[in-house]
Order: structure tokens, then sequence, then C-alpha cells
């Protein structure tokens, strides 16, 4: 349903997305690109949730950190978000790239501190609140909601929390409210389970969330805060405070009015190999927990006027097909297929993300390889069997090949690949040659 909140908040409001750090839990998929800039749904990056959920909710200036492998991101961002120069409201998508100065000569070194050494250029805003986000993670939210709470509470910083379970509660941060939704307490990844048992959301404010009382459910930290204009200015004061949710938040508890936004939607963080694998296989059930086809929150993206993909004698079972795909009497059953994607006769694909291509064979983009005689084409070969693996971009898969995880550790590094949790994941710009087993 769209906000019939106004947008007189949004207007009034800055969005900063981090760009992440190195990214080293979705290596290799950040090998050569930043964790916002990795493929997500067969056409989309992952950098375009938070900025389309932005947009959805009238915020129309935006700041992109970036620090690591940022070409692809750079790219993507500065080919998909274009406004109009003429329009009355000023709107933009800006990248704000680490960069060493007079001043400081340091990289970041952690979110706050990244906000902290681009505060000068967030502040030419007359912006009176400030909404930071995370660049890697999957959700539909109308930040014009959250804003609303923030005003309505009277809190100086709100943070987007979401209820979890006991098990999944060791990996987040925890913050503990009262039954107003005021901020008392924050444990990083409590693991003692007599401290998980004080952190509960308490029974009153699971009644108002419409929850059972015997639920045991825990706040865990979205990644998403709001700051009220001089709050944030005053808190990024310490220059040794680097970091929002181990620095900034627990010392601000004391001090300032900081409220829970509790997000009872789908939400997933996209921090690990298995949790982006396992979002986007997710995408093909039947009634996904995330979906992109609600027309009022259309997800944007770069628009590449690619052909309609031509499918030819092919069984799919549950699978997603991107634009400008050539598929050829194979097998698939839950796919996520990407642009471009080229498989051939006789291939099985199952529980597979195939991320596509950059460009067709024979593109000059494709450099030496098509010059090699015996290197495999774009795409996937001839009587292929892949099971549960990622394919990333522009890997050339030879005829008969096959990957599987199965009989391998749950974390393994070769030449040509890479196992984790279980999932086997290929390079971007792989070559596995006819015949190889992986």
């Amino acid at each position: 349903m769209t906000s019939l909140i106004p947008n007189d908040l949004a207007q009034k409001s800055l969005a900063v997305i981090m760009g992440g750090g190195a990214g080293s839990r979705l290596y290799p998929l950040t090998k050569d690109r930043a964790k916002p800039a990795v493929p997500l749904a067969g056409k989309y990056r992952l950098v375009d949730i938070p900025i389309s959920n932005c947009l959805n909710s009238g915020m129309r200036q935006i700041y992109v950190l970036t620090q690591f492998n940022t070409t692809s991101l750079h790219r993507h961002i500065g080919a998909t978000y274009k406004f109009d120069h003429f329009s009355t409201e000023r709107s933009f998508v800006e990248i704000l790239a680490a960069q060493q100065t007079t001043e400081n000569t340091n990289w970041y070194q952690g979110t706050a501190d990244a906000v902290r050494q681009n505060l000068r250029y967030f502040l030419e805003s007359p912006a009176e609140y400030f909404v930071i986000l995370s660049g890697d993670q999957l959700y539909h939210m109308d930040y014009r909601q959250l804003l609303q709470q923030h005003v309505d509470s009277g809190a100086d910083i709100t943070l987007g929390t979401v209820p979890v379970n006991r098990a999944a509660a060791t990996e987040f941060g925890i913050m503990h409210s009262d039954s107003e939704r005021r901020i008392i307490r924050f444990q990083e990844k409590p693991k003692d389970p007599a401290l998980l048992d004080e952190l509960t959301i308490p029974a009153p404010l699971l009644a108002a969330l419409g929850r059972r009382a015997d639920e045991e459910l825990f706040q865990a930290s979205m990644g998403i805060y709001v700051f009220n204009r001089q709050v944030l200015i005053d808190t990024l004061a310490n220059e040794k405070e680097a970091d929002f949710g181990k620095h900034i938040i627990p010392a601000a508890i004391d001090k300032y009015r900081v409220h829970a936004y509790i997000f009872q939607g789908y939400w997933e963080d996209i921090g690990t190999i298995r949790a982006f694998f396992e979002a986007n296989l997710a995408l093909t059930d039947i009634i996904p927990p995330y979906s992109f086809f609600d027309r009022e929150y259309p997800i944007y993206t770069h628009a590449r006027f690619l052909p309609a993909s031509k499918i030819n004698g092919v069984s799919i079972h549950k699978a997603i097909i991107s634009d400008g795909c050539i598929l050829t009497d194979a097998r698939l059953e839950r796919c996520v297929v990407g642009i471009r994607s080229v498989v051939n006769s006789g291939a099985e694909l199952r529980d597979v993300v195939l991320m596509g291509a950059d460009y067709y064979e024979g593109d000059p983009r494709a450099g030496a390889l098509d010059l090699q005689a015996d290197a495999p084409p774009i795409g996937i070969g001839r009587n292929c069997v892949i099971k549960r693996a990622i394919i990333d971009k522009n890997a050339r898969i030879g005829d008969g090949v096959v990957i599987t995880p199965e009989g391998k550790p749950d974390n393994y590094d070769s030449e040509n690949f890479y196992i984790r949790d279980g999932v086997v994941v290929i390079p971007k710009n792989a070559v596995l040659p006819s015949g190889s087993w992986v």
C-alpha cells in the first residue's frame, strides 16, 4: 500500500548509504567489486535496494560512501540514477569516495568515521534529519514511517530493529528497549544464555507489535539510523569512535533519547555467501518472501535495452530468467539466471545462481580470451551438470563440466573455484575447460 504519510519529512532528510568494507565474508564475489555492486536477482545490484527504498519514500538527496573495489559500483550508479536538472527540488545520488586530505590522511576506519570524514558535505544541505543506511540488505521499507515515528517520539536517534529468535540473536547487535521503545541497553552478539534472557522483548511491547506474549524474540540492529542534525554533529565529535554499532550508539544510549523503530517485514542481511545464495533462490518460490513485482514500490536499476530472452526446448521449474538470455534444450530447477546468460543443450542446473555476462561472445570487451581457440565461449557448455553453485559474470564453462559441492569440504579455495558454506562459487571471468570436474 502507498504510504499516507506526506513527503514533508522526507524532503527534510538526507540519506547516506554505506558502500561497505572489504566484504571478506562475500569473497570471491567481492574480489573485483564492492559489496553493494554484487549482482542480485538476475538484473539488479545490491545497492539498488536502499536507493530504491529512498526514492519510493520521497527521499531524493542520497549520498553513497565508497572505498573498496569501487569501479563497477561507480559505473553502475553513474549510469543508472540521473535526475532532471530543471527540477525545482534538488535531487541526486552522489558518490563520495574515500580520499586523503591535508586534514586527514586516513581511509575510512569504520561506518561512523566514514560519515565523519564527509560531514562537511552533508552539512551543506539544510536537512534536519540524516538517515544512514547499509548498502547490502534486501528489504522493502518506507522511510517516511521511520521518520514519522522518530519525530513523534521526540527521539534524538532512532535505530531500525527487527525481531529475531534466540539462535539468530547471537549474530547481531541486540537492542533492549522499554515498552515505549526507548533503548536502554545494547549488547554486541550476546552468547551467554543468561544475558540473552535479560534482552528479550518485554510482553507489553510484544502485545503492541501484535505478537504472542510468550514469544521469545530479540531486537536485532538493522544498521539503519536516523539522527537529528545537531545530534549527529555532536556524536561524531570524538574522532576515536569509528563505528556506529560498536561505539556511537552504545555511548549515546545514556546521553540521548535513542528509540527503536521495530520493522516486522522481510529483511535479509546479505553478508555471507550462504545468505546471498539462499536469498536469491528464495525469489524463485511461488510466493517469495521478497517481491520485485510491487508496482507501487519498484526497484530501479540500469536500463540496458536488451532483447527478450530466447528459450528453445528448455525444461524450467521455479526459475527467474533475466533479459537477453539464450537457453537451449537444457533443464533448470530453482535457478536465478542473470542477464545475457547462455546455456547450451543437455545442461542441467539445479539450485544455481547464474549471474550472466557483461557482454556477448565476440564483443571487443571480451578481450584476448575470444582469440584463444581452446577457450570455451562465455556461458554454460553442452551437457554440464551444475548443482548448488553461484556462477559469477563472464564465466566460461566448457562442455561436460560437473560442478557440485558433494563430497567436498564446506569451505575450500582453489584456483578456479571456491566453496563457502557448502556452496560452490565460480569467480568472475573464470575459465573451466571442457570435461572439468569441480
